[in-house]
């Protein structure tokens, strides 16, 4: 049965990703509408959601006034255009990762929703992860201690993009939650890389993110990995929290593991390893909810315009230490 009180919404782009995104939306009774300028978008689109209307138009999503929002699931570089036609058409906007291809354009993007009254949320899964926001109440309530460094790793075989290197492809997601669990931007950033199937495109990067509190974080990426690993490891002064996606049954572990010092000699300390229980819950399921309630509410939402423009003050910062063998580049 259609939830009569659900907001309306379309879909731009029924790819790679994108048929996630549709499939979510048509079971929150929410989708109204899939855009796709593909047939093979268009049929994918039909397959997951056979009652709902499909077009080649983006303008039909724009200009429809029983649309209330749209989402775009569309190249990174078409995000800031579809995104201030969007919120001009009065609409409520949804982009997906990463934000757009500059500060600028991200800056641009909140201007419009901002005056526009629309919502402009980004769509850094992670944030709505069960593991991640337990970590951040694990942070809050003093848990693991002043945390001191965050490392991850985000490595696949693939998908290989023509259009945004790896560090812009895959980073977004751990950098949005770094600077989540920490609460803050570094004050600076060095990245280097390769070029292995793309000359003009990293296939790698390693970028290390240090902070005005003395906090490091370091995020290695790449599509060009014999296997796939999600892992994000927090380093405190009390214990240590693995949030290792792959695991389907440990994926949030605590070491309660710490160095104390001993009349000046480290002392290694090892207690208990406690995997934390987690709810069931599918991170893109939450994240649309969110989204949706956001539209009913009025509230920002987590992953607003303005902490996209962080993450997108960050990997810009990084894409130039990159172009430049590792440079360190100081953010305002």
């Amino acid at each position: 049965m259609e939830n009569v009180g659900q907001p309306r919404i379309a879909v731009l782009g029924c790819g790679y990703w994108g048929k996630n995104l549709v499939r979510n939306f048509r079971d929150l009774d929410a989708l109204s509408l899939v855009c796709d300028v593909a047939p093979a978008g268009r049929e994918s689109a039909r397959a997951i959601a056979p009652s709902v209307e499909c077009s080649e138009s983006f303008e039909s999503a724009f200009s429809r006034e029983d649309i209330d929002a749209v989402v775009l699931a569309t190249p990174a570089e078409t995000h800031e255009e579809l995104t201030v036609r969007g919120v001009r058409a009065g609409k409520d906007v949804y982009v997906e990762k990463p934000m757009a291809l500059t500060v600028a354009q991200g800056r641009n993007m909140l201007f419009e929703a901002t005056a526009h009254d629309r919502i402009l949320m980004v769509g850094h899964i992670l944030e709505y992860h069960p593991a991640v926001i337990k970590l951040r109440e694990l942070i809050e309530s003093d848990e693991l201690g002043k945390i001191q460094y965050i490392f991850s790793n985000r490595l696949n075989f693939g998908k290989i993009r023509s259009e945004e290197n790896a560090l812009w492809s895959f980073a977004p997601h751990d950098i949005a939650v770094i600077l989540r669990l920490l609460g803050a931007s570094p004050i600076e950033v060095t990245s280097v890389g390769g070029n292995f199937v793309n000359p003009s495109l990293a296939d790698v990067t390693v970028s290390c993110l240090r902070f005005e509190s003395g906090q490091r974080a370091h995020v290695f990426v790449s599509w060009l990995n014999p296997f796939k690993e999600q892992k994000l490891v927090i380093v405190g002064k009390k214990k240590m929290a693995v949030f290792n996606d792959m695991n389907a049954e440990e994926k949030l572990v605590l070491h309660d593991q710490r160095v104390d010092i001993e009349s000046e000699i480290p002392v290694l300390r090892k207690g208990e390893v406690e995997v934390v229980k987690l709810e069931p819950v599918e991170p893109l399921r939450e994240e649309c909810a969110h989204f949706l309630n956001c539209v009913r509410s009025r509230k920002e939402p987590t992953t607003d315009g303005q902490s996209g423009i962080e993450v997108l003050r960050v990997l810009e910062a990084c894409q130039t230490s990159l172009e430049t063998s590792g440079a360190p580049v100081l953010l305002k």
